[in-house]
């Protein structure tokens, strides 16, 4: 049996805000998700405030519209409203340097590809399970915050953060839009706390 690994509380909550993002990201809603969405209580802080919204927006929305949604966003006719990928917002186009950056330092750090999964690896969904997976050991031992930070820098902090207002402001977004607001404001808090600790 595995020996369990123990992190502190604060880096299972990063965890657990990286994973919360990746699972909205990675595909469309589900009616399990809806309804756990629709039970989240924020509180007072700029991020409790978005979770409040979140779950006001599910609680307004259907199965339907929200997979319509997801649909508009992420996937459409051709493309979806966003296109969600480090190569994209970094270079203007898919499948540039920025993914064979991000496979090398995968190989580095023992990450595989799921199997199962289409899209590209510089998906912001498969970042933040990757991000939550460094934190919590998912790869082997937790990572060090040097090594997490210097992840964060090279693929997410350098583009996610536009990503996030940008789908905070897309046309489509009525349930995604809280989403845009809380990773937006969760990534600025990261930014600050590696700052802080260098």
């Amino acid at each position: 049996m595995a020996a369990q690994v123990q992190i502190s509380e604060e880096d299972q909550l990063r965890a657990g805000w990286y994973a919360l993002l990746a699972q909205l990201l990675s595909r469309e809603p589900n009616e399990q998700l809806l309804l756990m969405l629709r039970g989240l209580e924020g509180d007072d802080s700029e991020l409790g405030q978005g979770i409040k919204a979140l779950a006001a927006a599910a609680r307004g929305t259907s199965m339907e519209t929200a997979k319509q949604e997801y649909f508009d966003l992420f996937v459409g006719i051709g493309h979806g409203e966003l296109l969600p990928y480090a190569s994209y917002y970094l270079t203007g186009f898919l499948n540039e340097k920025p993914l064979a950056r991000l496979r090398g330092d995968m190989a580095k750090l023992q990450i595989a590809r799921a199997d199962d999964v289409a899209e590209p690896e510089d998906h912001i969904a498969a970042l933040c399970e990757m991000m939550a997976g460094l934190i919590t050991g998912g790869f082997g031992e937790p990572a060090d915050l040097a090594v997490q930070r210097e992840f964060f820098d090279t693929h997410i902090g350098c583009w996610a953060p536009r990503f996030f207002e940008d789908l905070q402001a897309a046309q489509s977004a009525v349930l995604y839009m809280p989403v845009g607001t809380i990773g937006r404001l969760f990534l600025a808090v990261e930014t600050q706390a590696f700052d802080m600790a260098a």
